[in-house]
């Protein structure tokens, strides 16, 4: 039950409403006793509150999550690219709907069973920002294109045992439909990628000669050739994504495309950067009769954060009018204040984020977590000063939403978290 909307294609809204109908229980997280037995909606009916929950806790704030949107829709649109959110970081069907019925025109995945849970909820247009060589992954994909002509997938290859795996299985399979492939171009000491535009062009050259194959555009990832917005990082950036500008250059005047071509780079880093170094060399009136189109693949926008993002993305408060703002908080109680200048929260690595700096405590004044154990956060703060008494629940503000979301199950959207006992207004399924 697919929808569209001016010409974007959106999630099934009945699979994902279906969401609603699951039943609660001690399985979920941090819930009370009391939601156990009642479906989602029946709760939300109720009008529970924060406080109504257990620690520790993860919310995300509906307010902030919208104007995140919001802001993206808007400066994506002014910029001319357009958006593929990377769903792995939420994995989060009810927030991949707010994205495309926004304006985003995919969602991007990173493993095959991504790809198939996306279609479960009728997802019809993905990125896999991955090759796909897992012989039952492309024995199923085959199987999905040949049955839903309205799916619209595109996957990488970044090397030639890349597609000749692929045309290991797909050669001989029943599908007729081709798969549109993305050559990936690396960077020095980065991730997946070929390193050489050379390298690059030769894949091309291989998807081009395949019959199962499509050369659907060139793409990679920027966020792994530099982590902070010092000279040389940025340099670092922009000279990679002049060299992924050249390689599709190259492939068009090659004549290698068919109708259209995609460029797709941009995590929630450097997506500035990105318009800055590649919107010159792409022609959305179509050159030579090929379309070609920018595609960021940013995943943190929606939710942003009070850590890692905060100080590195274009759209924070130092350089951006109308920012981002962060979605998501922690929450967690104090349960101990066994000596002078420290108090143990309840809440851990099992519950926060940690790989892209420790929670920050935002409603304790000149306090700091230290550090994380599996349940319990140390909360340091001088020592001639009060510890907040033992009950007392502290919010933190957390860094890197893609190892916030993968640690619940079910999250508490509420109204306003600067709010005294904010409404709990809904309720989001992940999926990990």
């Amino acid at each position: 039950m697919s929808q569209r909307l001016g010409g974007f294609v959106l999630i099934d809204s009945h699979a994902v409403n279906a969401l609603r109908t699951k039943t609660l229980g001690p399985e979920h997280k941090s819930f009370p006793p009391s939601a156990w037995g009642q479906s989602v909606e029946q709760f939300i009916s109720t009008d529970p509150r924060l406080a109504d929950f257990q620690t520790p806790l993860l919310t995300l704030d509906r307010g902030r999550m919208q104007h995140n949107i919001a802001v993206m829709a808007d400066w994506a649109q002014h910029a001319g690219v357009r958006i593929a959110p990377h769903g792995k970081t939420t994995m989060a069907p009810a927030l991949w709907q707010l994205q495309l019925e926004s304006g985003a025109r995919a969602i991007t995945l990173a493993t095959i069973w991504q790809v198939q849970l996306a279609r479960a909820y009728g997802v019809e247009r993905i990125l896999l920002a991955n090759s796909l060589v897992d012989p039952i992954g492309l024995t199923w994909l085959a199987s999905e294109l040949e049955s839903h002509p309205e799916f619209e997938f595109y996957c990488w290859a970044d090397g030639l045992g890349t597609v000749e795996a692929m045309n290991a299985v797909l050669d001989s399979g029943p599908g007729s439909r081709t798969v549109n492939v993305i050559v990936e171009l690396g960077g020095e000491h980065g991730r997946t990628g070929a390193r050489t535009t050379e390298a690059a062009r030769a894949v091309a050259d291989a998807v081009v000669a395949s019959p199962s194959l499509a050369l659907a555009g060139v793409g990679g990832y920027e966020g792994a050739l530099s982590h902070d917005r010092s000279a040389a990082g940025l340099a670092a950036v922009r000279t990679y994504l002049d060299t992924v500008g050249a390689l599709h250059r190259e492939l068009l005047d090659a004549d290698l495309y068919d109708t259209h071509a995609i460029v797709t780079v941009g995590g929630s880093a450097y997506q500035d950067l990105v318009i800055e170094r590649l919107a010159a060399v792409v022609d959305q009136q179509g050159e030579r009769g090929i379309t070609t189109s920018v595609v960021l693949r940013s995943g943190a926008y929606i939710i942003h954060d009070d850590g890692f993002y905060s100080q590195i993305s274009p759209m924070n408060s130092a350089r951006s009018d109308n920012p981002l703002r962060s979605a998501m908080h922690g929450w967690g109680r104090v349960v101990s204040t066994p000596e002078p200048g420290l108090a143990l929260l309840d809440a851990g690595k099992r519950d926060l984020p940690f790989d892209e700096g420790l929670p920050v405590p935002q409603s304790v004044e000149h306090a700091e977590v230290t550090a994380l154990n599996d349940q319990h956060a140390f909360l340091r703060m001088p020592e001639d000063s009060v510890a907040p008494p033992v009950g007392t629940v502290v919010r933190l503000g957390l860094s890197h939403p893609c190892t916030a979301f993968d640690k619940w199950r079910l999250i508490p959207v509420i109204d306003d978290a600067d709010s005294d006992n904010p409404l709990v207004v809904d309720l989001v399924h992940t999926f990990f």
